[in-house]
């Protein structure tokens, strides 16, 4: 029989991939062992090596999200997944959800959430502003949800949510309190038993820095709770809690088929957590925290204004304010042709108002802070030769 459509002559030629310096808000630069670890040969989704493996990341996220919950695992999908898991097991038709608004993730929420059939309100921040205590007390008060969603820290605005005292508001308003932390874990404090957070998710391409398409998420026994007292099945096979959670081992039955997960990218995960638990949470947070005011420093020493209040700004994304008569777009690309370095514009409300330089993982370090004020700040001036900086980089 004839086939008429022909292989592609392209595919002829060799898989090249350049070697760029990733300091947007993510993906960021991979570890050389998580690169290695993923090299290494397939294994069956349900081969026993492969359960070990799922059980090591098991322990090394309850570590990293400070949590004692059985309910602890990983969707085989990008940080959007651990969004859709949240929403679509705690949610059903006509419960309100309330959403603690910093920027693009809460209007993101909001979509899918509404697709769930929930009932969406929110309590909008002031640009570049988190929420207070006393706005969201107000706002429990007044909406009376069943689920709160929450950003830790949003990468496009690169603000700050403060968490601590809002678990309890929610228990005291009978309110489950679900928290990304797909940009902020591994940057700054997150406590999750402490801080009473019932469901939340991270990114594995972040701090991390091992590839996306495989989501970190824990629920606690609140949550498990009320998924219990569901009058529906859970709209959506792939997210829920019970058949994922059972083929990750979590509730004490035996495992079961659920998908045939990724062995590669269980090896890079299981080798970017057992890197963070060597340096350790506080020295992690601590990395993190002084690059990036090493970052603040040297971008308002240059006369850059920042678009996050200094109170709420996320040590892993930076937003810079796009001067006045400077074409974001060109700049990022000049960046990315002549320096091979990626640095990115807004998203969703600060698309085409800021810059946004990510520095996570391997890439929060002062030399990348450094190569990155530097290609910035050449980058500007080979766009824009008239702007004027308050002083050059080399004598901060």
């Amino acid at each position: 029989m004839e086939y008429r459509v022909s292989a592609p002559e392209v595919l002829r030629e060799p898989l090249l991939v350049p070697e760029k310096l990733l300091m947007g808000p993510g993906p960021s630069n991979a570890h050389p062992r998580v690169l290695e670890a993923m090299s290494r040969p397939i294994l069956g989704h349900l081969h026993p090596e492969t359960l070990k493996i799922m059980d090591d990341i098991k322990a090394g996220m309850r570590y990293l999200f400070q949590t004692n919950n059985a309910a602890t695992f990983c969707l085989s999908a990008s940080g959007h997944g651990g969004m859709e898991a949240t929403l679509c097991n705690l949610l059903e038709d006509g419960d309100v959800l309330l959403i603690g608004h910093t920027g693009h993730w809460g209007d993101r929420a909001a979509d899918m959430a509404s697709r769930y059939g929930a009932d969406v309100h929110m309590v909008r921040a002031s640009s570049g502003s988190s929420l207070t205590l006393d706005e969201i007390r107000k706002a429990l008060e007044t909406h009376r949800p069943s689920v709160l969603f929450l950003t830790q820290g949003d990468s496009s605005t690169g603000v700050l949510q403060g968490l601590e005292g809002v678990g309890g508001l929610c228990r005291a308003h009978d309110c489950l309190l679900v928290v990304d932390t797909v940009a902020s874990l591994g940057g700054t404090p997150f406590h999750m038993d402490r801080w009473e957070i019932d469901a939340c998710y991270t990114g594995s391409q972040k701090v991390l820095g091992a590839p996306p398409g495989i989501t970190p998420i824990s629920f606690n026994h609140r949550a498990v709770e009320r998924y219990k007292r569901r009058q529906t099945k859970v709209k959506v096979y792939y997210w829920d809690m019970f058949l994922v959670g059972d083929y990750w081992g979590c509730f004490g039955r035996p495992r079961i088929y659920h998908h045939t997960i990724s062995s590669t990218l269980l090896y890079g995960l299981r080798e970017a957590i057992a890197i963070a638990c060597e340096e350790s949470i506080p020295s992690l947070i601590s990395r993190h925290q002084d690059c990036a005011k090493r970052l603040y420093d040297g971008l308002v020493a240059l006369g850059f204004e920042l678009y996050a209040q200094e109170r709420d700004r996320l040590p892993t994304v930076t937003t810079i304010r796009v001067p006045a008569g400077v074409d974001w777009l060109l700049v990022s690309q000049h960046a990315m042709k002549t320096y091979l370095v990626e640095i990115s514009g807004g998203l969703g409300p600060t698309a085409g108002q800021v810059f946004r330089i990510g520095l996570m993982g391997q890439n929060a370090t002062s030399e990348r802070v450094d190569r990155v004020l530097q290609v910035f700040r050449d980058s500007i001036k080979a766009v824009k030769p008239d702007f004027v900086f308050r002083k050059s980089v080399s004598k901060m």
